[in-house]
């Protein structure tokens, strides 16, 4: 028999026992299917960057039809839910009880300086122990304010007297959905846990079983135990990606702009990464328990912090945005985001793929020098 075809029976050989392992494997097909769907149901449905039923308290010292207008556009508002009262004091003891989120005040000169000077102001307060919330509750306060005044000033037969008319364009995700933007990058932090907590830990499986010894002491050579390894897992991996799509795509009506054999191709590049750096792991860790723990430090909690995934990176610090650079999800959530919300942006494809690239170079290469055929 050939040395060629030795090689292949042989990895063949290791390809279907380890497929083998995984099907018998209930945590290996928990990890792959299971867990997606958990975490896109969770963060789908369970976390929103949206704000919306903001909890709002309207002040009306003075009503009259001037308010009453004012007041009926806050309350057509898809995006408080307000709550009326007749002095500021009782408005301000429910916002310090964190029962309504912020004050609109209307003081009782508010219709004589419109009707007057055209100079009517309105109070703001505004709950800032969260800065987020607090940022949006304040410009769509403005928004509701602004479309009032111009409206008024339609009715009145003249424009309204602004230095600058502002005509806001939404590109890519015209909704303001942030479940659009949450649910791509989730794929990356999914794969991430696939490929590399998956392989780590399986491999670590299979030193404290002993049955990496007896794999060792056969002909087989480590290039096959690499890809016999790696190889299911690939699958296993990119199964769990496609039913991440899917979900993305009919579940939270996520559109998928850009190509999906453009999407397929990245996923499976970054797969390969996930799967090098678990490879890696498992050859400095030959314990369940220390494997699992490494790749939670150096993979998931990189992948879920410093990717951009919920924490825009260009408002981190000069030095934690140098730091992103060496963690793979990074350039995979830019994909992700681009491919799903954008389309086909080739610049954009093509420059985080070569990263890509380079670092399943680097992890494979580091995992095949590091890994011996001896027990030492």
């Amino acid at each position: 028999m050939s040395t060629a075809g030795g090689s292949w029976m042989r990895l063949r050989g290791l390809i279907r026992k380890e497929s083998l392992q995984v099907l018998r494997d209930p945590s290996s097909i928990a990890i792959a299917f299971v867990m997606p769907v958990v975490l896109l149901l969770l963060f789908g449905y369970g976390v929103s960057l949206d704000a919306k039923n903001i909890r709002l308290a309207l002040v009306v010292e003075q009503p009259d039809t001037h308010t009453a207008s004012l007041v009926g556009a806050f309350r057509s508002s898809e995006f408080f839910v307000p709550s009326f009262y007749s002095d500021i004091q009782q408005a301000e003891q429910v916002l310090s009880a964190h029962q309504v989120d912020g004050i609109v005040w209307l003081r009782k000169d508010f219709t004589s300086r419109l009707l007057g000077t055209g100079d009517a102001p309105i109070g703001v307060y505004v709950n800032g122990v969260d800065a987020n919330q607090a940022r949006i509750t304040e410009g769509y306060v403005q928004g509701v304010w602004q479309l009032w005044l111009a409206s008024y000033a339609r009715e009145q037969g003249h424009d309204l007297p602004v230095p600058v008319a502002l005509e806001p364009r939404v590109w890519f995700n015209a909704a303001l959905r942030s479940r659009n933007f949450l649910v791509p990058g989730l794929i990356a932090i999914i794969m991430t846990l696939t490929g590399a907590m998956l392989t780590s830990m399986v491999v670590a499986r299979e030193w404290e079983r002993g049955t990496m010894e007896a794999l060792m002491v056969t002909p087989v050579r480590i290039r096959e135990i690499t890809i016999g390894k790696l190889l299911p897992y690939f699958v296993l991996g990119m199964g769990g990606m496609l039913l991440s799509v899917v979900m993305a795509r009919w579940v939270f009506d996520v559109p998928l702009r850009g190509s999906f054999w453009a999407l397929s191709a990245t996923s499976a590049l970054f797969m390969l990464v996930s799967l090098g750096m678990g490879l890696l792991i498992s050859t400095v860790a030959r314990n369940q328990f220390v494997a699992g723990q490494i790749a939670l430090v150096a993979t998931f909690l990189p992948a879920f912090i410093l990717s951009g995934f919920i924490f825009q990176i260009s408002s981190m610090p000069a030095a934690v945005q140098f730091v992103t650079h060496i963690v793979p999800a990074r350039y995979f959530v830019a994909i992700l985001q681009t491919l799903f919300m954008a389309g086909d942006i080739w610049p954009v494809l093509l420059s985080n793929s070569a990263a890509l690239l380079l670092m399943m170079v680097i992890f494979l290469g580091v995992a095949r020098r590091k890994t011996r055929k001896r027990l030492d």
